[in-house]
Order: structure tokens, then C-alpha cells, then sequence
């Protein structure tokens, strides 16, 4: 239980911190605190320095000014050792784990339980440890699955049970519900308040306003490195958030198309993937319609936008792209048909980071920037740098790194591959998963302009908000199959989960 005097007494703070870096400000004067079994939200959009915050606080970086104080000790030099030692776990949007490791081996990687004179792996201890915490955070997989057979959702799941494990005292969840559905969702709120009745704080940060309202006792809303204000629980709404993140209102979601949809773009008949076989898919894009897909996940969807794209295998059905037969065996058989998949994961499918940014946008269409069979620089970067002024891609040099920019900014970078040739119909699967209010909205509007130039959009979303708001249509899939479609009029959450859940 936690007394009076802890509620009262702040368990963390962060003291006037600032950090600075060669012509950039990335934080200034940032004061916050926490105590002990309290939900605080940090909010702001990309760039607005909750990272750089959070790496201090983890001993990452050294403030360039400001203390960190736990238990009313004051450190001018947080480091990683200190940080770990007052029980500070972090559950990264970036994950990490290993793939060729299994999953109670990532749970206590660096202080794994060991037997014996040797001091040999207790694998068994290990994996029985593991069970339980799996338990706790809603998962369905085991402690000996290899993490390399995990969904990213799963992935997720696990990061969240491999910070539990360490007996946190203040536990920093950054977008942790970025690939997980809206059960999967309402697991981690009661773990989240699982946490606080045991006394533990949690910093929570989300793009996902409707669950900052859900669990937050608190939010500190940063803009320009900057407090631009704090709200309390009976203050937290939707509006508020925006105005605090952004300084202004934003308009609805949803934007009409500018005429009514068109010809059928793509058409789906009986569609049998190999990653679902039991399921049989049917279903129609027309031009100018954003159709949005939902379901839970494992139910598919993922799987079938890459079956159309030439991942994944078909293994019988009809398809049909502008009236013609067509069945990619590879993705260049999809992109030389117009048919452009904008990946779940855009780090390790969507993006090479290491590699600069005008490189990446030509990645698909290199024979349109060479010259006598080799690529010109000159071509490379005046392509990137119209799509970098029509998507504004804030960076001021297409030859950075992708890796250097935001997750908005790289999604934009993702965009431009696909928007430099003649797309007729776009895949976008989790189109803003850790994308910043302002940079959604971006996104969202990129989504409809494509559509009233006539492009088919298929848009698969978790985001049940994000499904509802912006979709000018929806099918669910479950097990593979498609289980309904919804016109506008009929748009709420209990009519998407219940096609999604088979629920009659």
C-alpha cells in the first residue's frame, strides 16, 4: 500500500533540464515529477524532446543543465548504472530484443539465473520465471518461442513483461501500444493500473490521445523542448492535448473525397493466402475510395497485403488489378502494375536507415535517375528534393541518413519511394504507428489527396479511432476472411469488434 506521505512526496524528479547541442536547443528548463503509483503522460509531437528527456533520465545523455532527483537524492551526472539501480525501466517504441534468442532468454538477458559450480544457464528457472510474467501482460506465446517467430505485436507484449521483471519502481513505456489492437490494448491499461495499486509509477508516452485519457492521472505536454503546460485528470481530454502539443485546434479526422469513388481497382475472389489457407478473402478498392481494414491481430491483414504485393504466396482466388488478371510472384511484378505497399514496420522493411535519404526514395526506380547504367547523384537528389518539399520532410540535406530523422519524417521518406512513380493502388499497413498528432493529420490529408487523383487506398489500422476516422469504407478480416463491410453510416467500434471477434 502506499502511505499519504508517498502520494504527497514526489518519487522522481527532473529538474530544470536542459540540454543543449551544436545550433540546436533540444530541451530547456524541463521540470517534472512522478510519484510513486501514478500515471503521468508525456505528450508533444516528434522533435518536441521527449526522447532527449527520457535518455537523460535513463543516463543515456548528460544534461547540459538541471538534476535528476530520486528519493530526494540529487544527481548532476545521471548515469545508466544509477538509473537502473533506482529501479527505472524503459519498454522502447524501438524494440529490443533478439530474434535468435528465445523469449525467457530476452526477459533476463544480462542477469540470467545460473546453476552449478560452472555457472551454467538455469534455462528451466529461466523459462518458469518468465511464465508468469507472460501471464501478467496478456500474452499467448511461451517462454521457449523464439522471438523470431513473434508478430511485432507480440514483440511489444514481450518488452513490456521484460521491464516487469526487474522489480520497477517507475516503469517508461514509449508508445507501447504502437502495433498492439484494442484488446491487446485494454491488457496493458490493467496492467498499467495493476502497477499503480502496487505503488509503482508509470511515465506513459503516446501519440494515442484515447489512451492518455484512459489511464493518466497527469499529463506534461512538451513543445519546442519546452513545458508547454500541464493538465490534471479532470482536465484531460482530447482538445486540450492538441492545443497543449501543437498550440492550436485540429480539424476532424475525416475529410469527404471530392467525388464519388470510381472504377474498381482492385478486385479479390475467394482469395486463399498461405499465411491464412483456411480463410477466403473477397473484396473490392475502387479509385478515389480510402478503404480501411480491421480486425484483431492474426487475423491476417498484413498477411494479405503482402500476398497481393508478391511476398507472400496466393494460393488460389481471383485477382484483378484495373480489370486485368494479375498475381505478383514478386513485389517488382506489383510495383510495375502500380500496386505499392507502405510496410508495418517501416525500420526494418520500409526504409534501408543507414542509408541517405534521396537513396531511399529512388530505392524502387533506380533506372529513372541513371544515365549510361549508372546512377546519377544529381538525379538522385533533385528527386528527393521535390519530394521532400511536397511532403515536407523537415531536413535541410537529402543526403542525411534516414536513420537521423523522425518516425513522421521517415514515414514521409517511406511516401516519397512510392509517390515519385505512378501509383494506382497504395497499401498502407499501420500508416502513422508512432507518428505525432500534427504529422498524422499530414499523412491523413497526403492519404486523401491520392484518392481524389484517383488512386485506390487500402488502409490496415489498429488504431480503431484512426479506422473510424478517416476510412470511407471498412471490411474486417478474421482468420483470413473477410467477415463484413461497413458504410460511413454504420461506423462505430462495437460494429467493427463485432465482426471482428465473429460476434453475432
Amino acid at each position: 500500500m502506499i502511505s499519504r506521505q508517498d502520494e504527497e512526496r514526489p518519487l522522481l524528479v527532473l529538474e530544470n533540464i536542459s540540454k543543449a547541442y551544436p545550433g540546436v536547443v533540444a530541451l530547456s528548463n524541463v521540470t517534472m515529477s512522478v510519484t510513486a503509483g501514478e500515471v503521468v503522460a508525456l505528450i508533444g509531437e516528434n522533435g518536441a524532446g521527449k526522447s532527449t528527456l527520457m535518455k537523460i533520465l535513463g543516463g543515456v545523455i548528460t544534461p547540459s543543465s538541471g538534476n535528476v532527483i530520486v528519493d530526494d537524492v540529487r544527481y548532476e551526472h545521471f548515469s545508466v548504472t544509477e538509473s537502473q539501480s533506482a529501479g527505472i525501466a524503459f519498454v522502447h517504441q524501438e524494440l529490443n530484443v533478439f530474434d535468435n534468442l528465445d523469449v525467457a532468454a530476452n526477459v533476463f538477458l544480462g542477469r540470467e539465473i545460473r546453476t552449478g559450480f560452472l555457472g551454467l544457464l538455469d534455462i528451466k528457472a529461466m523459462r518458469a520465471a518468465t511464465q508468469p510474467l507472460l501471464n501478467r501482460v496478456g500474452a499467448t506465446f511461451r517462454p521457449d518461442t523464439s522471438v523470431a517467430d513473434l508478430s511485432l505485436a507480440e514483440r511489444q507484449l514481450l518488452e513490456i513483461a521484460k521491464a516487469l521483471s526487474i522489480k520497477a519502481r517507475v516503469v517508461i513505456m514509449d508508445e507501447p501500444t504502437s502495433s498492439l489492437t484494442l484488446s491487446e490494448t485494454q491488457t496493458l491499461m490493467r496492467v498499467i493500473a495493476d502497477l499503480k495499486a502496487e505503488g509503482i509509477a508509470v511515465i506513459y508516452i503516446s501519440h494515442r490521445l484515447g489512451e492518455v485519457e484512459q489511464c493518466a492521472d497527469r499529463v506534461v505536454a512538451l513543445r519546442d523542448g519546452k513545458v508547454a503546460g500541464e493538465l490534471r485528470k479532470a482536465d484531460i481530454n482530447h482538445d486540450a492535448m492538441i492545443r497543449l502539443m501543437i498550440g492550436r485546434d485540429l480539424k476532424s479526422l475525416y475529410t469527404p473525397p471530392a467525388r464519388p469513388a470510381g472504377a474498381v481497382i482492385l478486385s479479390l475472389k475467394a482469395v486463399r493466402t498461405a499465411a491464412k489457407p483456411q480463410g477466403r478473402a473477397n473484396l473490392e478498392i475502387r479509385s478515389g475510395e480510402i478503404l480501411g481494414v480491421a480486425g484483431l491481430v492474426g487475423a491476417g491483414r498484413t498477411e494479405l497485403a503482402e500476398a497481393i504485393f508478391g511476398i507472400d504466396v496466393i494460393l488460389e482466388g481471383d485477382v484483378m488489378v484495373a480489370g486485368k488478371t494479375f498475381r505478383a510472384t514478386s513485389p517488382w511484378e506489383a510495383i510495375a502494375a502500380g500496386v505499392y505497399l507502405v510496410p508495418e514496420d517501416r525500420k526494418r522493411t520500409g526504409l534501408v536507415l543507414e542509408s541517405a535519404i534521396c537513396e531511399n526514395i529512388s530505392l524502387a526506380d533506380l533506372r529513372t535517375v541513371s544515365r549510361n547504367g549508372l546512377v546519377s547523384q544529381r538525379l538522385l537528389e533533385a528527386r528527393a528534393d521535390d519530394q521532400r518539399t511536397k511532403l515536407d520532410i523537415k531536413t535541410a540535406d537529402v543526403t542525411r541518413r534516414a536513420a537521423e530523422l523522425s518516425g513522421g519524417n521517415q514515414q514521409k521518406v517511406v511516401l516519397g519511394k512510392w509517390l515519385s512513380m505512378r501509383p494506382r493502388l497504395i497499401m498502407f499497413d499501420e500508416p502513422t504507428r508512432g507518428v505525432d498528432v500534427g504529422a498524422k493529420a499530414e499523412i491523413y490529408k497526403l492519404m486523401r489527396a491520392l484518392a481524389n487523383a484517383d488512386v485506390g487506398i487500402m488502409m490496415i489500422s489498429s488504431d480503431m479511432e484512426e479506422v473510424i476516422g478517416v476510412s470511407d469504407r471498412i471490411v474486417v478480416l478474421r482468420e483470413g476472411e473477410i467477415t463484413g463491410s461497413l458504410a460511413r453510416s454504420d461506423f462505430s467500434e462495437q460494429n467493427v469488434l463485432k465482426l471482428a471477434v465473429g460476434a453475432n
